[in-house]
């Protein structure tokens, strides 16, 4: 169990409240209630009041019906409904939606607690700025002129680039989606979000596996597994409710659960087969269970035939993996792998889960590829029990993604060509030479200028490099010299020491959120900082995407508190102020003049996003759904009768033309056991038809009812005229598609959506029906390698399996084998990893400034093996030091157990408001401190990114521990 502070929590700022004067006292469970003189269930009644507690009159019952209004849990992405109650504005209690598909009446302890993150006292309550290091109260008015000038000014010197707009994984997809489009408008793609450090390398490896990036089946579909694999995360503590339907299928299936973790998580504790492993050596551990698969001939050699290519490749590297190198890599015994892999063999359909212990590595795009491959091979994907099912951590980290919230691509995953920004711009209804005047000009290595607006930005990972490398090493006109962080926790990225230096190197600082998260006091900034206060999910409506791909709506419980104000309106703020607010919300209907319609919104990425199937649901669907959860079967998703028959859930995308096509959504990616009509799918052919000389194409498969009953390319214009079926082709549907390129129009950018309607008619998908990838000639590793961690104390390894050369990516120069040629193992013995605890979420400041939650886990510490501490003379509870390489260190609390084994070291992410021994609480504005402060983990954390996507390095760099 996590052990309780014995010596009081910080002091809150608030003097005046009664959970204030609790909080000066001693905070186990039953002091903490009788300190406050409250009895439990009484601060429920303290937040209702607005912090006074009068005596109960039995005469006084509320006289009328109390609303009810359906919101979504704004924590991990698994959707749970809140049922929220409502008493004439003011938000008096909650219920899990019984009704839910995904929760089924259950909340997690973050879930339960959403109320008080709506209605805390430690939010942000007015914009202010900092003016001769105090913080001063200013008006909304006042903070969007003062950094709307400094913005242009900035602009007018140093191009559109100097300015980063960092979005967010709290918006919802419309709000997202607007964020994106904004940053397009402003002429820069130095815009991410929070999806860029924790699955980048999941879309990435994912995506160019089988087409998408996305989690394929869901959690409800886990109920048909035979076996749960679950490598890299801890759904018990980071995804509580998700465990709900993991068990089910445990139990009534007896279904065998198997959990690879370098520690012993709670998840682990319902482990039927614990796989303790080596931080670091996913890649190794995969390809150890797999050479038992292939050397008995145990892969499902049909599947591979028809629907793999590129699995003698494969082959030919998991060879080299006998259980005795893998044992000598990973740690993990060849005969526990063994039966791990006749276990995943003898209980089929299984599925893979992961998470971030598998994705944030130099490596991580090896990881989930690897992941991927051991599916394939078992031929476990598009059947219902397979798939592999990856846990988002945010509410909409998905949906954000989806929409483009990124530095390489604009919304649904278009990218950055030419051609991307042209179906935008159709979209949009934009002058496309005007929005490319937008965007600055740089000087190639030919000495040719080109227009950064094809070019990727700069990732979030690496926003402190934007700032503090040499603006010659920068493939951009000047250094980043302006950073808006837009519902971002900057403690949840690495290298905080430097990123300390870069917020103090800026010309301005924006933060925009409900708390002033760790942004507001890392630096020691004494002006050019703002904060300017925007709501939670629950004072706005809007769509928000599930793990598994269903849109779901969130009606608005409460009006905007204090003087907070939604997101888009935000964005409407400083669209009016740059000059391009008519533009920008051409096709989009006004509220006023700072208030976009969320439907309206929504209809517009409708019009745009074809790619990935954003375009059937419209509101009024999703509202449908929502308000008729109780028709859907808590298996299969599919609704029973009732308004939404035959619709699956959310209409997980794709959901497939217009909204008027009343495609069901599909449930499961690629499973060619169903029409596409119904939800069905198989492999996209997304990569061409042929590799020197191999087939891309399925072989002689297909979904049920299609006209084409083998492997074809995607869907043209030309190839419904080839085929004969153009005229099938509505004259509004054609006349769209000559508008865009007349034979050359694609799936994608047809506009009217009749080449996808026209396909799906004739039973075949509109992106073709294609192979997976095995082998990805386009990555650094085509096919998947161990690479060592750039920190690593394994050093004998280091020759057989080196990490990169150093290269360019995103902009900037990125340092692999500079790093790894150097030996820190001496002075840093300790593998040193990340992670989650069920009481927080992210980076911590909205769920440690909620009482509820904060008084359950109440110091930040860090794990250590009995066998570490005792060699270091370190006791349980003690005080220490844990230094990374890069010297940067953090005091905290020792947790004595065997949860790591022997030369490994963990720390939660959740935690700031400490830098380097010192607390930082005097810094934030008054009032909005939250009650637990503590280190962050990634003050000690180090240099390090993925090859493909510059994913940071968590979970697998080393420290030193030393007694404080």
């Amino acid at each position: 169990m996590l052990r309780k502070k014995t010596n009081g929590v910080a002091r809150s700022t608030q003097r005046a409240s009664l959970l204030s004067a609790a909080a000066e006292k001693s905070v186990d469970r039953r002091a903490f209630l009788r300190g406050s003189g409250l009895a439990i269930g009484g601060l429920t009644a303290l937040g209702v009041t607005g912090g006074t507690v009068t005596k109960a009159d039995a005469q006084e019952s509320v006289a009328r019906a109390v609303d009810t209004v359906k919101s979504v849990c704004t924590h991990c992405s698994v959707g749970c409904t809140v049922v929220a109650e409502v008493d004439n504005g003011v938000w008096i209690g909650q219920e899990p939606g019984y009704d839910s598909p995904f929760n089924l009446g259950s909340h997690c302890a973050k879930g339960a607690a959403v109320r008080e993150h709506a209605h805390g006292e430690r939010r942000l309550k007015y914009p202010m700025k900092k003016v001769n290091g105090e913080w001063t109260r200013i008006s909304w008015e006042q903070a969007i002129n003062e950094i709307g000038d400094k913005m242009m000014s900035i602009r007018e010197e140093s191009g559109p680039d100097s300015v980063y707009w960092l979005g967010s994984a709290k918006h919802n997809n419309e709000q997202a989606y607007l964020f994106r489009k904004f940053a397009a408008y402003w002429g820069t793609n130095n815009v991410d979000h929070q999806a860029r450090i924790c699955h980048s390398t999941t879309v990435a490896g994912v995506a160019n596996t089988w087409g998408y990036g996305a989690m394929t089946n869901s959690y409800n579909d886990i109920h048909n597994s035979k076996a749960i694999f679950i490598i890299g995360g801890n759904p018990a503590e980071a995804h509580p409710v998700s465990l709900l339907h993991v068990l089910k299928a445990k139990e009534e299936n007896n279904a065998p659960l198997i959990v690879c973790d370098p520690r012993f998580t709670r998840t682990a504790a319902h482990a039927d087969e614990y796989v303790r492993f080596r931080p670091g050596t996913d890649v190794a551990l995969v390809w150890g269970i797999l050479w038992h698969i292939f050397e008995n001939g145990w892969e499902d050699k049909e599947f591979i035939r028809t629907r793999v290519w590129g699995m003698d490749q494969i082959k030919e590297e998991v060879a080299k993996w006998n259980p005795e190198e893998t044992e000598r890599v990973t740690g993990a015994p060849g005969a526990q792998l063994e039966r791990v892999a006749r276990t995943l063999v003898n209980s089929r359909p299984g599925t893979v889960i992961w998470c971030m212990g598998g994705t944030q590595h130099t490596n991580g795009n090896n990881n989930t590829r690897a992941y991927c491959i051991l599916q394939l091979a078992l031929g476990n994907m598009g059947v219902s029990g397979g798939g592999t099912n990856i846990f988002r951590g945010h509410d909409n980290v998905q949906g954000a993604t989806d929409l483009g919230v990124l530095s390489h691509t604009l919304p649904g995953y278009y990218g950055l060509s030419s051609g991307a920004w042209a179906h935008w711009g159709r979209v949009w209804g934009e002058d496309m030479d005007w929005l490319k005047g937008q965007f600055q000009s740089e000087t190639d290595a030919d000495g040719k200028d080109v227009n950064l607006m094809e070019r990727t930005g700069i990732p979030v990972s690496r926003w402190i490099d934007g700032v503090l490398e040499d603006a010659e090493n920068i493939d951009q006109p000047d250094n980043v010299r302006a950073m808006v962080l837009w519902g971002h926790a900057p403690n949840s990225q690495t290298r905080m020491t430097e990123m300390k230096t870069a917020m103090e190197k800026l010309d301005m600082l924006v933060v925009i959120d409900p708390f002033p998260t760790v942004s507001a006091v890392l630096h020691d900034r004494t002006d050019g900082v703002y904060l300017l206060p925007a709501t939670t999910q629950f004072e706005t409506r809007g769509s928000v995407t599930a793990s598994n791909r269903s849109i779901q709506w969130r009606d608005q419980v409460v009006d905007p508190l204090f003087e907070s104000k939604p997101d888009h309106v935000i964005i409407a703020k400083f669209a009016n102020k740059f000059g391009f607010a008519d533009r920008l919300f051409r096709n989009i209907e006004m509220e006023d003049a700072e208030t976009p319609n969320i439907e309206s919104i929504t209809r517009e990425f409708n019009a745009g996003m074809w790619t990935v199937g954003y375009t059937g649901q419209s509101p009024e669907r999703i509202k449908l759904h929502m308000a008729n959860q109780h028709t859907f079967d808590k298996t299969t998703l599919k609704a029973v009768g009732g308004p939404a028959d035959g619709d699956y859930y959310g209409m997980p995308w794709p959901c497939w033309g217009t909204p008027e096509m009343k495609h069901p959504g599909s449930p499961n990616l690629y499973d060619i056991n169903k029409p596409v009509a119904d939800g069905g799918l198989p492999f996209r052919a997304r990569y061409g038809v042929e590799r020197n000389g191999d087939n891309l194409l399925a072989e002689g498969v297909s979904n049920p009812g299609a006209d084409i009953q083998d492997g074809y390319p995607e869907f043209t214009m030309q190839m419904l005229m080839d085929l004969g079926w153009d005229s099938d082709l509505t004259d509004e549907e054609r006349a769209s598609i000559d508008a865009v390129a007349g034979p050359g129009t694609n799936w994608k950018t047809d506009l009217s959506g009749g080449i996808q309607r026209v396909a799906i008619k004739h039973g075949c998908a509109p992106y073709g029906n294609a192979k997976a990838r095995a082998v990805v000639w386009t990555f650094p590793d085509p096919v998947p390698l161990h690479r060592e961690p750039l920190y690593t104390n394994r050093r004998d390894l280091v020759e057989d399996y080196p990490t990169y050369e150093d290269r360019k990516l995103y902009r900037l120069p990125t340092m692999y084998a500079s790093i790894q040629k150097n030996d820190f193992s001496n002075d840093y013995p300790i593998i040193l990893t990340s992670g989650r605890l069920v009481e927080y979420e992210g980076g911590g400041d909205e769920t440690r400034s909620n009482p509820w939650l904060a008084e359950l886990q109440q110091e930040m510490f860090v794990e250590m093996n009995p066998r570490d501490a005792n060699n270091l003379g370190v006791r349980d509870g003690s005080m220490v030091w844990v230094e990374g390489p890069e010297g940067g260190k953090v005091k905290v609390k020792a947790m004595i157990t065997e949860r790591v084994g022997n030369g490994v070291a963990f720390m939660p992410f959740h935690f700031g408001g400490h830098f380097q021994g010192q607390d930082l609480r005097d810094k934030y504005p008054d009032g909005a401190d939250p009650y637990v402060l503590g280190e962050s983990t990634n003050t000690a954390q180090t240099y390090g990114y993925d090859s493909v996507t510059l994913m940071q390095e968590t979970k697998a760099t080393l420290c030193k521990i030393s007694a404080a």
